[in-house]
């Protein structure tokens, strides 16, 4: 298993990302004591510290937030709220075969309801064998307009979740 340290910027954006298209949660998948140690500190200076006075639209974000040490345990949340298994959508900037276009994903979605989550990954990705044996569904990757896709994970989710839950 390889795993990344978790930033500020990531927090911060996904949970203003999660707070403006109205999703339930953004679970933080962190299995590592040390990194689990920091993001249970940004989350309480932004929800009861200092950083939720300051900002509270901020702290509204964070609210969003939540911490959970592996994929499994983030399936059983969303079950546990939601009475059903989400279906898994795996995102990943490698072409790999079996992939679907953001547009078919999002009449999917549209067509089956029910409980969703979305895998993004940070570093080098989610392994690809991991991610094909853990997702209902796999992602096309973001494509822009040069050879260059490296992007990080608050920009991918971003563009992402605008495509399959935006107004288009």
């Amino acid at each position: 298993m390889i795993t990344t340290a978790v930033t500020n910027l990531d927090l911060h954006d996904l949970g203003r990302l999660a707070a403006t298209y109205d999703l339930a949660e953004c679970l933080v998948i962190q299995p590592l004591p040390l990194q689990k140690k920091l993001v249970k500190r940004l989350l309480d200076y932004w929800r009861q510290g200092g950083g939720g006075d300051y900002n509270p639209t901020r702290k509204e974000s964070f609210k969003r937030v939540v911490l959970v040490d592996d994929l499994a345990r983030a399936l059983e949340r969303i079950q546990s709220a939601c009475g059903t298994r989400p279906r898994v959508a795996g995102t990943t900037a490698r072409r790999l075969p079996g992939q679907i276009a953001h547009r078919e994903l999002r009449d999917r979605m549209q067509k089956q309801g029910g409980p969703w989550l979305l895998l993004f990954g940070t570093g080098w990705g989610v392994e690809p064998g991991f991610l094909s044996e853990q997702s209902d569904y796999l992602l096309e990757p973001i494509s822009g307009r040069s050879g260059y896709n490296h992007l990080s994970v608050r920009t991918a989710a971003a563009i992402v979740v605008d495509r399959l839950l935006g107004d288009k």
